[in-house]
């Protein structure tokens, strides 16, 4: 597989303030993300984990997996995730958004979306593994899904974008600190969707 999307400058930062969101559509083309989405929907060892939500403990609405280096767990929602190794697919994915993002990612926290239903609620990606300002990109492939941002200290300030096949969205700087974001349900007949999050964990 090749790459044919090539950025020179990145897009405009989807945030008015307190931190950086970068939206690159079509960061791989339609038959790439066809060919990656096939091959991770096959390999990948997806699951469905119990987290825990306001004191109760309820299941993912989604299925997730984490893949990685050698020893970087990953804990959130009270749960502890340990990688599998990276497959090749993986393994491209991650070089072309590392060429990207300046940033070498020691893990990947993938999502499959099987259908409207299943969703990710509000939240920031800050536990203290990541650092105080992580830089996360995020791999769309298949369906389009409706992404929101939320302010956290101003839950009146919002920004929703369609992340579409192929997209990557990069966010970083006060980002995670100051903004919350979900991929809410639809009743809209929608497809399967692959989002894989890469992250680089700085503490074990």
């Amino acid at each position: 597989m090749l790459q044919t999307s090539l950025f020179t400058t990145p897009p405009t930062n989807i945030l008015p303030f307190d931190g950086e969101a970068y939206c690159y559509e079509h960061f791989f083309d339609a038959a790439i993300a066809a060919q990656l989405f096939a091959q991770l929907q096959e390999e990948v060892a997806w699951k469905q984990e119990p987290i825990v939500l306001f004191g109760k403990q309820v299941m993912q609405p989604r299925l997730t997996a984490l893949y990685g280096d050698p020893n970087k767990t990953y804990c959130y929602s009270g749960i502890t995730m340990q990688p599998h190794a990276w497959t090749n697919a993986l393994l491209f994915i991650k070089q072309q958004v590392e060429s990207i993002a300046q940033q070498n990612f020691t893990t990947a926290l993938l999502n499959y979306y099987r259908n409207g239903q299943d969703s990710m609620g509000w939240h920031r990606d800050n536990e203290p593994s990541l650092g105080k300002q992580p830089c996360i990109a995020s791999v769309s492939l298949g369906a389009t899904r409706k992404f929101g941002f939320k302010h956290h200290a101003d839950k009146k300030t919002g920004i929703s974008i369609p992340l579409t096949n192929g997209s990557l969205l990069l966010m970083k700087g006060l980002t995670q600190q100051c903004w919350l974001h979900a991929i809410p349900k639809t009743m809209l007949p929608v497809g399967e969707r692959i989002n894989i999050t890469f992250r680089t964990i700085v503490t074990e």
